[in-house]
């Protein structure tokens, strides 16, 4: 009998009858509302009507229309319509299936059109787990160990993870840019470094909003040096942390922007945008991709824009993520286990911690088991474990959220015996 690898471990044992909006029915009868969307990829909701009968139009029409081969209709429209959204200035794009193979290529550009060989990522941050990607990874371990050697050329700095230095937000961006300086003294000289590589917040690194001086330091230090400036927005982009791009809750604009999942709904399709000008510099032959820029992913990926901004879900995002960060917040003052709260948006993490003050990891993995049998799907992340993530979808309502806070608050009391308080309803 064949079986799935048994390294995949499921999250929940739940399997899917269907799904619809911010809720899972499960072939056991139970209603699930999902605050994981799929590690925040379906980002109007499961099954829009919209996304589903853009995909199911173009399925009758052509599947599959190699791009570099024969160019079809979604993939010209998609491409003007990130123009309306895109940062000024980056007018090309390249087109992908997946997070890792859009990082690879922005960081291939990188080098191609600076000549240098180096990249710096920041500590904590995650761009996939293809072997360049995974070399570019430091949210764990766990993504990069085992098959080295790994891609050289990549060094690390600081992230300003305040927290867990037990500082203000001031005092680790200036600790984390100073450290960064000392690393073009130490390791890597900025002539011969090609571009730094973050994300606008810190995806499997546990949910962390950079902060927007930090975010202006790596543009100062950029523009000073001639380093490609990238923004890894493949989970953090396309309204997930109540502004379009996770990066415009800082003034930083990037040379190179990476999007992926949410994009399509949960369609296979990614992306690099950067000027003309530094697009052209890549070699004839290093861009490209049998299923890159798929027809139906970018027929659904057109339709997800239009429903993100017919039905106002960016700010929908901004208002429901303020209701669910107040009343994670509230829970926190009754339970001291819960060390943080923080996030942007509907991308929001709940750190556990120790008596002690070290993470505590078993017990996030036992509400993260709990709040699915509260109803509620979530996940967890962070290097050691410890942090529970909540995810929605962009079109969750007041009332999924109210009903939400009220599932996981059950899940943390079962677990750790959290005071109970008055109804969020």
């Amino acid at each position: 009998m064949t079986t799935l690898s048994p390294i995949l471990k499921q999250a929940t044992p739940v399997v899917v009858d269907h799904a619809l909006g911010s809720w899972i029915h499960g072939t056991d009868g139970n209603d699930y509302l999902d605050f994981t969307t799929g590690i925040g990829v379906t980002s109007t909701g499961h099954c829009h009507p919209r996304v589903v009968e853009a995909a199911r139009e173009q399925v009758g029409k052509i599947i599959h229309a190699q791009y570099t081969t024969v160019m079809h209709k979604p993939l010209l429209e998609l491409t003007e319509m990130l123009g309306d959204v895109l940062p000024a200035g980056l007018d090309s794009v390249f087109y992908a299936n997946s997070g890792s193979e859009a990082v690879e290529a922005a960081i291939r550009l990188a080098r191609m059109a600076t000549g240098r060989p180096n990249i710096i990522v920041f500590q904590g941050g995650f761009h996939g787990r293809t072997v360049a990607a995974a070399s570019l990874t430091t949210a764990g371990t766990r993504f990069s160990a085992g098959f080295s050697p790994l891609m050289s050329g990549v060094h690390m700095a600081p992230f300003p993870y305040a927290f867990r230095y037990g500082w203000d937000e001031a005092a680790a961006v200036e600790f984390a840019l100073k450290e960064l300086d000392y690393l073009f003294h130490t390791r890597t000289s900025p002539n011969d470094t090609a571009a730094f590589l973050i994300e606008p917040v810190l995806g499997d690194g546990g949910y962390l909003p950079t902060p927007p001086a930090f975010m202006d330091g790596l543009r100062e230090r950029a523009d000073r040096h001639g380093i490609q400036l990238i923004f890894d927005e493949v989970q953090a982009g396309v309204g997930r942390t109540g502004k379009f791009w996770g990066h415009q809750h800082s003034t930083a604009t990037p040379d190179i922007l990476i999007t992926a999942k949410g994009i399509a709904s949960g369609f296979p399709i990614s992306a690099i945008a950067a000027p003309t000008a530094t697009m052209s510099k890549a070699w004839p032959g290093s861009q490209g991709g049998t299923y890159g820029g798929n027809a139906v992913s970018a027929a659904a990926a057109v339709a997800t824009l239009h429903v993100v901004e017919d039905e106002g879900l960016v700010e929908n995002a901004r208002v429901r993520g303020d209701e669910l960060q107040a009343g994670l917040k509230e829970l926190q003052s009754r339970f001291p286990g819960i060390g943080n709260v923080r996030g942007l948006g509907l991308m929001q993490g709940i750190e556990f911690m120790a008596p002690d003050g070290t993470p505590d990891a078993s017990t996030a993995a036992a509400v993260q088991q709990a709040t699915t049998r509260e109803g509620l799907l979530t996940l967890t992340c962070g290097p050691s474990g410890n942090v529970v993530r909540l995810i929605p979808a962009l079109v969750v309502t007041p009332e999924e959220v109210s009903l939400g806070l009220e599932r996981f608050e059950a899940a943390v009391a079962a677990v750790a015996g959290a005071v109970p308080a008055v109804s969020h309803a």
